[in-house]
């Protein structure tokens, strides 16, 4: 009896261990089996059942977008495409092995390893939403990309132009659309000033998450981004017609006239003063060159300049021929520059305030009047006298303002050459047309009028600049279908017809409206004329063309480019 019972207990002991392993089997599998669902479990909604679903989804919504708050919607390369592992369909008793339970631990690693790759995803989305990505398809213009978008298109389309002080861009009419402005120079030009564009910019989405210009509008297009005007004060001095509207004024241009402030102020001033001689009148390069001649001597005495705003326009530059009186200086020249770099004082109020002295004083100011050229500036350079009065009484040409810096003064004069700028309105003119060309247009000036009349002083220049003569040497200077502008003082409009075959032509008549009774140039200057409007006159036509000829990528001259003729005449090149 001792042996058979000895010999069947482990037959026992074994059966009990077979039993537990099993139930632990069992036990091992359905966690195995309630974790994989948990993890792999969806709900059964047949637009989220795969990711072609989703991307066939949001190719057919034409109006797809995110929404800004935690609510995502992703799009299809967003989900990855995850396989659960299979489960076995019935669970049945076997022996626990060594190879089963290897079986279980590789699945429950494989488990481990699927929801640590769900977490990865969680943390790239949660990096997706933190460089705004998913805003991009809704073009937000106060995100600081969009300017930088902008900038860098600007800088490498417009290779002429150095940009100043960008604007925060705005709404344009659509969402994908954004107006920005900012302020530039021409690289060409040799002034500090500056000057405004607002262009609209529509937006695509580049690689890498980023915005890219997919169209840039034209010069002015950004509307929504254009600065507002400032309209004066609407009441009206006497004199002037209470029926005309009141303009805006461009508050970049500051050209008023200073004030001498107290009469003591006046007193304790020194003063040279020009009487006007027999500059007046005559053309616009004799009359600088006095000017600076009177303003040269003035910085050389260390005085204030008294100058007279009124100029006499010579009649070559008018229609009617004739001289015409009463244009303002500010018309022509930089009024707000030559404020900055010399002391003057406008001649109706120096005369105003000298006279308001000598009335309210018995001892007169000190003056000291030069009624000869002859007396030079080194003459008067000890002068104590409140004022200098230069008087040009002479008959011509002893009666020219330039005539004081002739001789041994010119030694020691130096006409301010940088301190007359043409006027930022007349700039603003040529900003306008050159812009309207992107910039990106060559040139030729193209001189006629009298010149080409005179045969004996320039033989060839009719011929060299006729129309078929300008198509045959300007096609072999300048690319085909280029823009070309034309600076010429050719009235006929239509002369240059034949060009137009073989370039997209521009003249100065075709921006009329920059300078027409609905533009600012138009508005600004009856400002100046007491609300008379103000004629675009020959001298303007000719200072807008200089500047635009030269701002041009390739410039062809009339004289060593068109014609062999010299320049001054026959015998003179």
């Amino acid at each position: 009896m001792t042996e058979t019972n000895s010999s069947t207990e482990p037959i026992g002991q074994n059966l009990i261990k077979l039993i537990s392993n099993l139930c632990f089997s069992v036990f091992v599998f359905t966690v195995l089996i309630f974790t994989v669902i948990a993890i792999t479990y969806q709900p059964p909604d047949p637009w989220l059942e795969s990711a072609p679903a989703l991307t066939k989804l949001f190719t057919e919504t034409e109006n797809a977008t995110f929404k800004n708050d935690d609510s995502i919607l992703k799009t299809g390369e967003d989900l990855q495409s995850v396989s659960a592992p299979a489960v076995p369909p019935a669970l049945s008793v076997q022996p626990i092995t060594e190879d089963v339970i290897q079986k279980s631990e590789q699945m429950i690693e494989k488990s481990e390893q699927m929801i640590e790759k769900s977490k990865e995803e969680d943390s790239n989305l949660e990096t997706l939403k933190s460089t705004g990505c998913e805003d991009l398809q809704v073009v937000n213009c106060s995100n600081p990309r969009v300017l930088t978008t902008v900038e860098r298109f600007n800088l490498k389309l417009f290779k002429s132009i150095a940009f100043f002080e960008y604007q925060a861009p705005v709404n344009g009419s659509k969402p994908d659309e954004c107006d920005v402005a900012w302020r530039f120079r021409n690289k060409k030009e040799k002034s500090w000033r500056k000057y405004r564009d607002f262009r609209r910019f529509k937006f695509g989405i580049g690689e890498n998450c980023t915005y890219k210009i997919v169209h840039a509008g034209g010069w002015h297009s950004g509307v929504n981004a254009r600065r507002q005007r400032i309209r004066l004060n609407t009441t009206r001095t006497s004199g002037s017609n209470p029926k005309i509207a009141q303009p805006l004024r461009d508050e970049e241009i500051n050209d008023t006239i200073p004030s001498l402030g107290s009469q003591m102020n006046f007193r304790k001033g020194r003063y040279l003063y020009y009487s006007r001689g027999g500059d007046y009148c005559k053309g616009m390069n004799h009359y600088m060159w006095s000017f600076l001649c009177g303003l040269g001597e003035a910085m050389y005495l260390n005085r204030t300049f008294v100058m007279d705003l009124s100029i006499c326009l010579e009649g070559s530059y008018n229609p009617s021929g004739k001289d015409e009186e009463g244009k303002d200086f500010r018309y022509y020249f930089d009024f707000e520059h030559l404020k900055e770099v010399a002391s003057i004082v406008e001649e109706s109020e120096f005369v105003r305030d000298w006279k308001k002295w000598d009335r309210a004083h018995k001892k007169k100011l000190p003056v000291k009047k030069v009624v000869t050229h002859k007396v030079t500036p080194i003459q008067l350079k000890k002068d104590k006298s409140t004022i200098i009065w230069r008087q040009f009484d002479a008959p011509e040409p002893e009666n020219y303002w330039y005539s004081v810096c002739e001789g041994q003064a010119a030694k020691y004069i130096q006409r301010p050459w940088h301190a007359l700028w043409k006027s930022k309105r007349l700039m603003n003119i040529v900003t306008e047309i050159s812009g309207q060309m992107d910039w990106d247009f060559d040139a030729v000036h193209v001189v006629r009028g009298e010149k080409a009349k005179n045969k004996e002083l320039w033989p060839h220049l009719d011929a060299d600049t006729s129309p078929d003569a300008l198509v045959a040497k300007l096609q072999a200077m300048i690319q085909p279908w280029r823009n070309l502008y034309v600076a010429t003082n050719e009235p006929f409009y239509n002369y240059f017809d034949k060009l137009r075959s073989h370039f997209k032509v521009h003249l100065l008549d075709d921006y009329k409206e920059l300078w027409g009774n609905t533009s600012d140039w138009y508005n600004e200057t009856m400002l100046l004329n007491d609300g008379r409007p103000v004629e675009f006159d020959g001298y303007m036509r000719v200072a807008v063309d200089t500047e635009v000829l030269y701002r041009a990528k390739t410039r062809v001259e009339t004289f060593y480019n068109l014609t062999s003729d010299c320049k001054d005449g026959i015998n003179t090149c």
